[in-house]
C-alpha cells in the first residue's frame, strides 16, 4: 500500500456482486456472490448456506483497525499473502474458495490451488498474482483505460486505500483471511447450533466496524453462497409435481427474481467492459463545432468543484484497492 505504482498490470476492480459472480463463473465454481446490508440473523437466513464474507473496509495503519483475535501461524488450510496491489479483490476470492471443502471448480483453478499446496504464504501469493490467466479474469471486467495522464505532471491525489478480507469457518473456528497480515487470524470456535459460524462472525465484523467513526458508511460486506436457481428448480419441479399451485407460484416468484437480478449483472457487466471513447470524442466533436463545448466545460468544472467539496465534508476521496 505505497504511493509506488506495484500493480503488476493487475487493475482495480469494483466490490460489486455482479463482478464478483462473473470472476466465480469464469472460475468454473458454482457459488454467486450477493451484497449484504444487514448482519442480522434474518438478512443472512436468505442466501444460506453462506461458505464466507467478504468484508471491504477503508485501510487506516492504527492500532484500532487491528483485530481481537490472535494469529494462528498453524494455520493448515489455504492462505496467501498480497504480493501486488489492485489484487486483493481476486485474492480474497482465492482465500475463500481454497477453504472450501469439495468445492467444484475449473481445471486451472484447480491446478494452481493444488500447485501451491506445501507453500508458504508469500511464496503462494506471488504464485497467485503470477498467473497470467488468473489476471486476465480479475481485469476482464475492469473499465478500460483509454486515456493516460502519465508524464503531464498533474499533481498527485491523496486516496483512501480500501481493502478485502474474508471471514469464514474452518476447523471449528471462525478465521480471518487478511492478504496482507503474516497469518491467518484466529477468532475463536463457534456452535453449530443456530447461526453457526456466522453469529461469531457478525460479532467480530460489528466490533471492527464500532472501531471507526460513529456513522461511517465505509464498509461493504458480500456473501459468498451457493447458487439459489439449481435447488429451486429443483423444489418447483417437485411441487408443480405435487399439485400444490400456491408453493409452485412462490418458487416461480423467486426465479423470477434470480433471474433478473442475474440479467441486471449481465448489463451491468457488459457496460464495465464497453470503452467509451470513441462515443465521448464524438460527443466533443459535435459540442465544439455547436460552439458550446465551452461552457460544458465550465459547467463540468463547476460541478467537479462541488463533487470535491462534498466529498472533503464527508471525510472521504477516491476508492481504490490497495
Amino acid at each position: 500500500m505505497s504511493g509506488e505504482d506495484d500493480s503488476s498490470g493487475w487493475q482495480l476492480t469494483e466490490s460489486d456482486p455482479g463482478v464478483f459472480t462473473e470472476l466465480l463463473k469464469t472460475l468454473g465454481v458454482p457459488l454467486v456472490v450477493d451484497d449484504l446490508y444487514s448482519l442480522d440473523a434474518g438478512s443472512l437466513a436468505e442466501f444460506q448456506p453462506i461458505h464466507a464474507l467478504i468484508f471491504l473496509f477503508k485501510w487506516v495503519s492504527t492500532p484500532s483497525a487491528s483485530t481481537s483475535g490472535q494469529e494462528d501461524s498453524d494455520f493448515p488450510g489455504f492462505f496467501a499473502h498480497q504480493t501486488v496491489n489492485n489484487a486483493c479483490a481476486t485474492l480474497a476470492v482465492m482465500n475463500a474458495l481454497g477453504n472450501i471443502p469439495s468445492l467444484p471448480m475449473a481445471p486451472q483453478l484447480s491446478e494452481l490451488i493444488n500447485f501451491s499446496n506445501g507453500m508458504d504464504p508469500q511464496t503462494r501469493g506471488m504464485v497467485i498474482t503470477s498467473s497470467d490467466w488468473l489476471r486476465e479474469a480479475h481485469n476482464a471486467l475492469s473499465p478500460p483505460s483509454a486515456i493516460s495522464l502519465d508524464g503531464l505532471g498533474l499533481p498527485k491525489q491523496t486516496e483512501d486505500a480500501y481493502h478485502f478480507i474474508v471471514y469464514l469457518p474452518s476447523m471449528g473456528c471462525v478465521y480471518e483471511l487478511d492478504g496482507l497480515k503474516n497469518h491467518p487470524i484466529k477468532h475463536g470456535a463457534y456452535e453449530e447450533k443456530g447461526e453457526g459460524w456466522l453469529a461469531k462472525a457478525r460479532e467480530v465484523i460489528e466490533a471492527r466496524i464500532g472501531t471507526y467513526p460513529p456513522g461511517s458508511l465505509e464498509f461493504s460486506l458480500l456473501a459468498l453462497h451457493e447458487d439459489p436457481i439449481p435447488a429451486l428448480q429443483k423444489s418447483l419441479t417437485e411441487v408443480q409435481a405435487s399439485g400444490n399451485h400456491a408453493a409452485a407460484e412462490e418458487i416461480l416468484i423467486k426465479l423470477a427474481n434470480e433471474n433478473a437480478k442475474r440479467e441486471r449483472w449481465t448489463f451491468e457487466n457488459s457496460l464495465r467492459r464497453h470503452n467509451y471513447f470513441g462515443f465521448i470524442h464524438g460527443l466533443l466533436l459535435a459540442l465544439a463545432k455547436g460552439g458550446k463545448l465551452e461552457s460544458a466545460k465550465q459547467s463540468a468544472t463547476k460541478a467537479l468543484s462541488e463533487r470535491k467539496a462534498k466529498r472533503k465534508e464527508q471525510g472521504g476521496d477516491l476508492m481504490e484497492e490497495d
